[in-house]
């Protein structure tokens, strides 16, 4: 790697979240390759996202089931949240292995620059700046470099101090009430991470319940349960935010003022093309999402340049950013073979508590979408490892067309819903019938797994049965 001037590359790779997949050792091997990226290395699901808020979640679960303990016999209680070793250990693991990254890429045989990127021209790239600025060409180009929060100008015009989910990880200390913008993902899983730390949480969101997608009756189940916990505005927007002596104060559009003493601003993230000067490279940009346009097989509109991920993806979820990667390193190899990105059976997750998971269609998205189909939902409380559990809202709904039994789609709300949806994704994506799916394996006894087995099999017998009239 030259300190200035001019590197040309078989391969050049921008971001180093799930754009590092794409180098493995068979693209590496007889190829000249770099990947920039201006830092930390491992992108948002190392950093900021996945990796650190399930180290902490983990945490603050153990901390927040400790007085539910009291109705099932056993008296406990929390003493004390060290939060700054908390955050200390897990930063203390994660930071030196992002830290690392340039050097592992270095000893892989890759070029790695930790600085940003812009394009000036056709696969032709202006790395840092100064003393140190290489102008890189590329034969081809993969543009893999994510998405960042957006924050809605009535926060960043207001003058008030406020943390992203790229910085609340690393608070100095625990606030004692915390104001959540945002019903989502983020905000419920930030929510779950402080409130079960003992943070008080409010959280405001314009829509009318939590987590948009996993269906309206999951989606009225959990948000009813989060209300019990979180002083939750839901259908408000936020209008003015301001400092106070005793905190930080906002107001939403019905009059409703909120005090906080930390916000998390936590209302979407935009793909981060903004700096690329993709313009100059001929990459189109989709203006009403700011996403990269890409074809099936990861092609962008400029030739030779690829994009996987956040930057290009319409379901920011890190499990399709690695796919999509794998995706776009088959068709680097293979030009005459290209293979299309995956569009089916595309699964995701809350890690709330308890968790969220869904893959395929609701019930109300197959049937707008023409076919007929059936749901049956299960309760966990039906089966002998609800019992064990004292679980009183955990369920399971399967999605299936009538005629073939045939799985569309499920959602969960229950413990590890993460892990629970695993066979449901594969008869999704394999097409199975819902009753093929629950007989031709065996489901551990007592097991939480039971819980699909038993929603399969009512998702049969509900679409066997012909509609009176």
């Amino acid at each position: 790697m030259s300190a200035s001037g001019d590197e040309h590359y078989d391969i050049l790779v921008l971001g180093a979240g799930s754009g590092r997949m794409v180098l493995d050792e068979a693209v590496v091997s007889g190829r000249h390759t770099a990947i920039v990226d201006p830092g930390p290395y491992g992108g948002t699901c190392l950093n900021r996202g996945c990796i650190p808020t399930k180290m902490f979640l983990h945490v603050a679960g153990a901390a927040h089931g400790v007085p539910d303990l009291a109705r099932l016999g056993v008296d406990a209680h929390v003493d004390e949240v060290r939060w700054a070793d908390i955050r200390d250990r897990v930063f203390g693991r994660i930071d030196p292995f992002a830290a690392a990254g340039p050097e592992g890429a270095q000893g892989a045989g890759i070029d790695a620059y930790a600085a940003p990127a812009r394009f000036t021209g056709p696969r032709r790239v202006v790395i840092g700046s100064g003393d140190d600025r290489v102008v890189a060409t590329a034969d081809q180009v993969v543009i893999a470099t994510g998405a960042h929060p957006l924050v809605p100008e009535v926060v960043s015009r207001s003058g008030v101090p406020f943390h992203t989910s790229d910085t609340v990880m690393r608070l100095d200390k625990l606030p004692r009430r915390m104001l959540i913008l945002g019903g989502g993902v983020v905000g419920v899983e930030m929510a779950t991470l402080f409130g079960g730390l003992g943070v008080e949480i409010t959280l405001v969101s314009r829509g009318p319940s939590l987590i948009r997608g996993i269906g309206p009756d999951i989606g009225r189940r959990f948000t009813d349960l989060m209300g019990r916990r979180w002083a939750l505005h839901l259908g408000c927007e936020l209008t003015a935010l301001h400092q106070e002596e005793d905190g930080i104060h906002a107001r939403c559009g019905d009059g409703t003022v909120l005090l906080a003493d930390v916000v998390l601003v936590a209302t979407g993230r935009w793909p981060t093309t903004a700096d690329l000067g993709l313009e100059s490279a001929g990459v189109d940009v989709d203006p009403g999402t700011g996403r990269v346009l890409v074809d099936e097989f990861g092609r962008t509109s400029a030739e030779g340049v690829w994009a996987l991920g956040d930057v290009s993806s319409g379901r920011q979820l890190k499990h399709l950013a690695n796919d999509q990667a794998r995706t776009v390193r088959h068709n680097l190899l293979h030009p005459d073979a290209l293979v299309p990105l995956r569009t089916k059976a595309i699964p995701s997750a809350v890690f709330s508590d308890p968790q969220l998971a869904r893959v395929g269609d609701t019930l109300e998205e197959a049937i707008a979408a023409g076919t007929d189909a059936v749901a049956f939902t299960q309760r966990l409380s039906d089966t002998a490892n609800g019992w064990a559990l004292e679980d009183t809202t955990s369920v399971c709904t399967v999605v299936a067309e009538r005629d073939t039994g045939r799985v569309l789609g499920a959602q969960l709300m229950a413990p590890q819903a993460s892990s629970l949806i695993q066979p449901l994704i594969d008869a999704v994506a394999q097409g199975r019938s819902a009753r093929e799916a629950a007989t031709t394996q065996m489901w551990i006894h007592p097991a939480a797994m039971e819980l699909v087995e038993n929603a399969l099999l009512g998702a049969a017998g509900a679409a066997a049965t012909r509609p009176q009239g």
